[in-house]
């Protein structure tokens, strides 16, 4: 195997140690040229080269390493996959970008690693695995370490008690300064002012000067804080009340998966946005007849939601904007459907992208692939964080309405009911029951404002109540009807 490495490597030889050339006996220093400090060669006898977590995602800070595709002591060729790490949406094989021999691994399985963190250990030969080893012994796993406690301040020296300085000796006629509240104090108290020595301003007689002549207590003494250095005082105004709850027996505690971590976080974020919500009753007769006519051939209620979510947003592009620094619209050129899957142990938004633009049966179709890798945890990252518009759908069980979260990034998520036969009545008076659904929109304030949100929903309900239009594709901008 060594010799089979050494073919492939250039003819120089890698060390990561370095050592001196030695010295010419021969050279001697002149008096027209004056000895100079000897030039340091160094010799590279040996390369180990880390394999690093990589950031899968914009939003990923740690991965958790979910198995080892390779063992320690395989030899690995660039571009061969070596470890699947779980990000915050999804798992991935990582690749290595070197040929080598993986000597070590840093990062156990089950274990995390913030991005950026070396995970395992690339040889070149067999000579440096030992070498590879060692310092992979040393280091230990490349987990945060905690930041080293400050340094305790030094404790300031104690302040000399203040004495009252004498009065110095004067020849003249000594002017005496109080405060009239002094004064009045002195004259109750029985006190002469002559005899005080005043501890205010400019030797002025303080009416607790006047209090302590005369054998007084203060009624409120001022506590004596300690001084507190200035690194201590913004941790020490900073620092929060930990909250804290009333321990339930027997429950127990169950750390966050890294899905589960990153849908906390952007939920979290989602409280900063401006968000208002609007809801819109649908009539879905004819879009559930039509459902019945395309299910045989796999089309899905999701793909025929989305699509109709599409064809409005094409008509409405201010719904399909953004807002992502607080001071300009992000119009989205195309129109991208997050649609939210539930999947074990937390929740995922695939993404159809250019919904406007497919047919029902490259959507269905395209969305059933989307929610196979989902569920597998096999999605790639621009297949669920490029969505522009969220579409939420808990109408297959029953729900009839709910208001769902806005995405970061996005500026309207809908909420779909279920249908359920409604009691209505027309024009003249005469009563019909037709099944309705109630969709609820979450809008950010600041990009999408209540009459664009209302004409949304209008073209939206128009589109489901006449759903001939979804049959439609726009082919080379030509309008084509399928037969489905």
């Amino acid at each position: 195997m060594s010799s089979l490495l050494q073919s492939r490597a250039p003819t120089l030889s890698f060390s990561s140690s370095l050592s001196p050339s030695p010295a010419n006996p021969l050279r001697r220093p002149s008096a027209a040229f004056p000895s100079r400090p000897r030039r340091t060669t160094t010799i590279i006898q040996s390369k180990i080269r880390e394999i690093f977590m990589p950031a899968l995602s914009s939003t990923m800070t740690e991965g958790k390493i979910v198995s080892w595709i390779k063992s320690e002591g395989d030899v690995l060729s660039k571009g061969e996959s070596v470890v699947v790490v779980e990000s915050d949406k999804a798992d991935m094989d990582v690749e290595t970008f070197y040929d080598g021999i993986l000597a070590a691994i840093v990062v156990a399985e089950g274990e995390t690693a913030p991005v950026g963190a070396p995970i395992g250990l690339l040889a070149e030969s067999e000579a440096e695995i030992a070498e590879a080893k060692a310092k992979a012994s040393s280091s230990g796993p490349s987990t945060p370490s905690p930041p080293p406690p400050p340094p305790a301040a030094a404790a300031p020296p104690p302040s000399p008690t203040p004495v009252a300085a004498a009065p110095a000796p004067s020849n003249g006629p000594k002017k005496i300064v109080t405060t009239p509240f002094a004064k009045k104090l002195a004259k109750q108290h029985k006190v002469d002012i002559n005899t005080l020595v005043g501890t205010g301003p400019f030797g002025r007689i303080t009416p607790a000067d006047v209090e302590a002549a005369a054998g007084i207590k203060p009624k409120n003494p001022v506590p004596v804080v300690a001084p507190v250095s200035a690194a201590e005082a913004p941790k020490a105004a900073a620092a929060p009340k930990a909250a804290t709850f009333a321990e339930i027996p027997g429950a127990t505690t169950v750390p966050f998966t890294t899905m589960q971590s990153a849908v906390s976080k952007n939920m979290l974020e989602s409280l900063s946005v401006p968000t208002f919500r609007v809801g819109y009753p649908v009539s879905t007769d004819a879009l559930d007849a039509l459902y019945a006519k395309v299910k045989k051939k796999g089309v899905t209620m999701t793909a025929l939601l989305a699509k109709a979510a599409a064809m409005a947003l094409a008509q409405h592009p201010v719904v399909n904007s953004s807002c992502k620094d607080g001071k300009s619209f992000t119009y989205n050129s195309s129109i991208n459907i997050a649609v939210a899957v539930a999947i074990n142990g937390g929740l995922i938004t695939p993404v159809l992208q250019d919904a406007d633009k497919l047919d029902l049966y490259l959507l269905s179709e395209k969305w059933k692939e989307l929610v196979e890798k989902a569920r597998s945890k096999q999605l790639q990252p621009h297949e669920y964080n490029s969505g522009t518009f969220t579409l939420s759908n808990l109408g297959m069980f029953g729900v009839d309405r709910f208001d769902a979260i806005l995405p970061p990034g996005q500026g309207a998520i809908m909420a779909v009911g279920a249908s359920k036969p409604t009691v209505v009545a027309d024009a003249d008076g005469f009563f019909s029951v037709k099944s309705k659904m109630l969709v609820n929109v979450t809008a950010d304030h600041r990009v999408i404002y209540g009459a664009d949100l209302a004409a949304f929903l209008q073209t939206f309900s128009k589109i489901i109540e006449n759903p001939d239009s979804l049959t439609i594709c726009l082919e080379n901008g030509a309008a084509i009807a399928y037969d489905y």
